[in-house]
């Protein structure tokens, strides 16, 4: 009886093509260049996700021909670096486009469960003081801890198209909460946001709003722009600056402020999946949230085994949609008594 054509995977269907190549693919035999060119990393890192990965992606199956870790992670990194599942970078590494899916799937899920092990505050006071050192060394700002933003990743249309997914530029985004420190390390992502919820609301919801109002003592803040509330953990730029003091704290602000947009405009440049010029990510807002996780996870590793966040830094800022102005200082009469007592102290 014949089988339905339907039912057939992929690979099955590519068999000899497919038989071929996966049994002689070997990352020994190519060349730095090909896996730079290719999949956007060096060979060791590639190694090193293989060891940390390695486990959980070679789950029992039934396939008689389940594709290996390190040829399911170099699936996943070419689609997040180049954003786009072609048809050479499965004949690349001799798997078919259908399958490249199921590696994106099966790597991203992977580094999600890996993400609070390389993403998050640390409580060492001795990591804490060189993330303040070196913050200060950037602009003069004392005690800060990190910096954060929101940024919107063009995503498709929901198929129960969600206006919440709306942007106030038109587009159905996911609006992601980014803090980093001085080196580019993220410390926290929030990236399940829909993009129609403004940067304010985001934050008011946020873990890292949660984690720093349960504090009882404060050794440190975080910057925001001029889309967040002031609070005596968050300083904010003067809307109006008056005295030569406060353009200057507003202008070390910003420089230092800056580190986020570098950060994101990094990713954007690794992770061209990211990049909304090339495209949305073609999901559902869930698998989205995922996908944008899992860079960032990739991003920290990166960093944290020697790579310079920084080296495929883009050079254009990114086009991101307008937000409100900032919160009223009155608002918070104690953190207000806190930004002039910064200013009064180290800009005068």
């Amino acid at each position: 009886m014949a089988i339905p054509i339907a039912i057939l995977d992929c690979d099955l269907l590519l068999y000899g093509r497919g038989q071929r190549t996966l049994d002689r693919f070997d990352i020994e035999t190519v060349s730095d260049e090909f896996l730079l060119t290719n999949f956007g990393f060096p060979r060791e890192f590639i190694y090193y996700l293989v060891e940390m990965l390695g486990d959980t992606l070679s789950r029992p199956t039934q396939r008689s021909r389940a594709i290996s870790p390190d040829v399911q992670i170099l699936a996943a990194l070419g689609f997040y670096t180049s954003g786009s599942f072609q048809t050479r970078m499965g004949d690349a590494i001799g798997i078919s486009q259908a399958s490249m899916s199921r590696c994106v799937a099966n790597v991203t899920k992977a580094l999600v469960e890996k993400a609070s092990q390389f993403i998050g505050f640390t409580q060492d006071e001795a990591t804490q003081q060189q993330c303040r050192d070196e913050f200060y060394r950037v602009a003069g700002v004392p005690n800060v801890l990190g910096v954060v933003d929101c940024v919107h990743i063009a995503i498709k249309a929901p198929n129960a198209e969600d206006l919440s997914y709306v942007n106030r530029k038109g587009f159905h985004s996911i609006n992601c909460q980014l803090v980093c420190d001085p080196r580019g390390l993220l410390l926290s992502a929030e990236t399940h946001w829909p993009g129609g919820l403004q940067d304010t609301a985001i934050f008011q919801q946020s873990t890292v709003s949660r984690l720093f109002e349960e504090q009882v003592h404060h050794d440190g803040w975080l910057l925001g722009d001029n889309k967040y509330p002031l609070k005596k953990w968050l300083m904010t730029p003067l809307q109006y600056p008056e005295t030569p003091a406060e353009y200057r704290y507003n202008m070390a602000h910003t420089a230092t402020h800056e580190i986020i947009d570098r950060t994101y405009r990094a990713l954007q440049t690794r992770f061209r999946c990211l990049d909304g010029s090339k495209g949305y990510l073609q999901y559902s807002p869930e698998k989205c949230a995922n996908i944008i996780l899992a860079c960032c996870v990739l991003h920290n590793v990166s960093l944290q085994t020697g790579l310079d966040a920084w080296t495929f830094e883009r050079t254009e800022t990114p086009d991101q949609p307008d937000e409100g102005c900032e919160q009223m200082d009155s608002m918070d009469p104690e953190a207000f008594r806190i930004r002039q007592e910064l200013i009064l102290n180290h800009f005068s």
